[in-house]
C-alpha cells in the first residue's frame, strides 16, 4: 500500500512507536493525522520463563528499530524532505543497566517481568507505601524500578555493580542514535519508573536512598520540548534527517491519550493491545493519587491518572496458542455469537500477573467452573469478558475523577486487540454500561500522539487542541442495558474469586 500524501500535508513528522510486541515508524501530516500507508512495523517477542522473566536484549531490539525507520523512510519516497520533526514514544517501565561505556550489562526488563515480586513485598513492609505512592504515583510492585533494582542487586550483584546508569530502552536508543550520546529522560518516561517525584518533577531522593542509588545513576530529567540531532553515523544513513530535530520519548500511555484526543476531564482513553489501560489526563496540580490507581506525567503541565491491566490481547493470544485455535477458525467465530456470561466460567485473566486495581504481585490466572461440557469457544468468550470486567473495575475508580456528566463523558478505544474486534468492543461497552467510541482499525493513536507532542514542540501545531480529532472517523458502540445487568453477575463472581485467593489486597 502506497502512502496517501496530499498537497496540504507538509511539514511532515516521523513518529516512532517502541511497543512491547512491535516497533513502528510512520508519517503524520501537519494536521496531526496519520498518512495512510506510511507505516512500517517489525514484530518481536520478549523471552519469558517460568520464574517470571520477561525480557529482551537491547542491541537486537535497537537493530530492529533501525530497520523500521529505514522502512518508513523508503515508503515516504520523495516526500522525505518534508519531514520537519521526529516524535518518539516508548513502552513505560522498561529497565536496562548500562556500563561506563554505555554498553548493556542486563537485558531490557519489561514491566511484565515479575521476578522481583518478593522484593516488592519487602519494600511494602519496610516503607510507608502510601507516602511513597503519593509522591511518586507508583505503588511498590514488580512492574516498577524500585523492586526490580533491589532484586537485581541481590540476585546478580556483579551486573548491578557494573551498571553505572539505569535507563529505559528509549534512552538507550537515543544514546546510540543522537549526537552527544544524550543522558536525558523526559518527565513522562521518568514518571513511569517509581523513582520520580511527580510533583517536584525530579528524582525522589528518599526512594533512591532506600536503594543505595543517587541521581548520578540516572539520566537528567527534561521536558518534552528539548530536541537533539542525529549522530553522524545516522545522519549519513538518513541525510534528509540530518538537521531535523528529534524530540525525546514520552510514555506510550500518555501518547495514546494524545493520539485519541483524550485530553481533559471529558474524555478517557481505553487502550487494549498486548496489555490494557484506562487513562484520564488532567492538569498537573492534582495532589491526591487514588489508592488503587497510578499517576504519571505527560509533561510539566499535565498528569496522567489511570489503571493498567497486565492482561489484554496477550490473554487471547495465549489461549489461541494453547488450544491451537486459528484467529479465523470456528471456535473464534462461535465465541462471538455466544450469549453474555452463558458459559458458566469465572476467570482471573492473570497470565501475565496483575497490576491495578488489585496490585496482586505474582498473581496467576485461574479458570473456575470447567465441566465436560466446556468448549473452546466458551473459554475464548470467557477470557474476553474477564478482561472487560477488569476494565470495569478501573472505570469505577477513574470515573469519579471526571466532573463530566454521563452524557458528556466520552471513552475512546484504541489498540490493535480491540479496534479489530467489534465483539470485544461491544462486550466492554456492555460491561461498563457506557458508550465507547472506537477509532478505525488502521489508526495508530500512540504513534500519532508522539508526533503531535513533537509538532507542538517544533511549532508546527500551536497546542494539543489544534490537532485533528480522530473521533470524527470513529464507530460508536452503545451498551445494552440487559446485557449490562447480566455482566454485573459475572463481575461479581470474579470479584468474589479474587477476594478468596488474594484477600489482603496490594500483595
Amino acid at each position: 500500500m502506497s502512502p496517501e500524501f496530499s498537497t496540504d500535508d507538509a511539514p511532515l513528522t516521523l513518529a516512532l512507536d517502541l511497543g512491547t510486541s512491535s516497533l513502528r515508524s510512520l508519517i503524520v501530516d501537519r494536521h496531526g493525522q496519520t498518512v495512510r500507508g506510511s507505516e512500517d512495523q517489525r514484530s518481536y517477542r520478549m523471552r519469558t520463563a517460568a520464574d517470571g522473566r520477561v525480557a529482551v536484549d537491547a542491541a537486537p531490539l535497537f537493530d530492529l528499530l533501525i530497520q523500521t525507520i529505514d522502512g518508513a523512510l523508503q515508503r515516504t519516497g520523495d516526500r522525505i524532505d518534508a519531514i520537519a520533526a521526529v516524535g518518539v514514544t516508548s513502552f513505560w517501565h522498561s529497565l536496562l543497566g548500562l556500563d561506563d561505556s554505555g554498553e548493556p550489562v542486563t537485558p531490557v526488563f519489561s514491566w511484565a517481568d515479575s521476578q522481583s515480586a518478593a522484593h516488592a513485598r519487602q519494600l511494602r513492609q519496610e516503607q510507608d507505601e502510601e507516602e511513597v505512592h503519593q509522591r511518586t504515583g507508583c505503588r511498590f510492585h514488580s512492574s516498577y524500578w524500585p523492586a526490580k533494582l533491589r532484586w537485581l542487586k541481590q540476585s546478580d550483584p556483579s551486573s548491578f555493580a557494573r551498571a553505572s546508569r539505569w535507563v529505559s530502552f528509549a534512552e538507550y536508543a537515543a544514546r546510540r542514535l543522537l549526537a552527544g550520546a544524550p543522558q536525558q529522560v523526559t518527565i513522562s518516561m521518568a514518571s513511569g519508573t517509581g523513582l520520580l517525584d511527580i510533583h517536584q518533577l525530579d528524582w525522589d531522593v528518599p526512594v533512591l536512598d532506600m536503594l543505595d542509588l543517587s541521581p548520578d545513576h540516572l539520566s537528567s530529567v527534561i521536558d518534552t520540548d528539548e530536541p537533539a540531532a542525529l549522530a553522524p553515523e545516522y545522519a549519513r544513513r538518513w541525510p534528509a534527517l540530518a538537521d531535523v530535530p528529534w524530540f525525546p520519548a514520552i510514555g506510550d500511555g500518555a501518547a495514546a491519550n494524545v493520539g485519541s484526543g483524550a485530553i481533559g476531564p471529558n474524555r478517557m482513553a481505553l487502550t487494549l493491545g498486548t496489555s490494557g489501560a484506562m487513562r484520564l489526563i488532567v492538569p498537573g496540580d492534582e495532589t491526591e493519587v487514588p489508592a488503587d490507581l497510578w499517576a504519571y506525567r505527560l509533561d510539566r503541565e499535565l498528569m496522567v491518572l489511570g489503571g493498567a491491566l497486565s492482561n489484554g490481547g496477550n490473554v487471547l493470544r495465549w489461549m489461541r496458542e494453547l488450544l491451537d485455535l486459528p484467529i479465523d477458525g470456528p471456535a473464534m467465530a462461535k465465541a462471538s455469537t455466544l450469549p453474555p456470561d452463558a458459559h458458566g466460567l469465572t476467570l482471573l485473566p492473570f497470565v501475565a500477573g496483575e497490576r491495578s486495581p488489585g496490585w496482586h504481585d505474582g498473581a496467576t490466572g485461574v479458570i473456575a467452573g470447567l465441566t465436560l461440557a466446556t468448549r473452546p469457544e466458551d473459554l475464548v468468550r470467557a477470557a474476553m469478558e474477564a478482561v472487560a470486567y477488569r476494565f470495569g473495575r478501573i472505570f469505577d475508580r477513574l470515573r469519579p475523577l471526571s466532573p463530566a456528566r454521563d452524557d458528556e463523558l466520552e471513552i475512546v478505544a484504541n489498540g490493535g486487540a480491540i479496534v479489530n474486534s467489534p465483539v470485544w468492543l461491544q462486550i466492554v461497552a456492555d460491561v461498563l454500561g457506557h458508550p465507547i467510541i472506537a477509532l478505525p482499525a488502521e489508526d495508530e493513536a500512540t504513534a500519532r500522539g508522539a508526533a503531535i507532542v513533537a509538532q507542538i514542540a517544533a511549532g508546527i501545531l500551536p497546542d494539543l487542541a489544534a490537532a485533528a480529532d480522530p473521533a470524527g472517523e470513529a464507530t460508536l458502540y452503545t451498551p445494552d442495558p440487559d446485557r449490562h445487568q447480566i455482566y454485573q453477575a459475572g463481575r461479581g463472581r470474579q470479584v468474589e474469586l479474587e477476594a478468596t485467593l488474594y484477600p489482603q489486597g496490594f500483595q
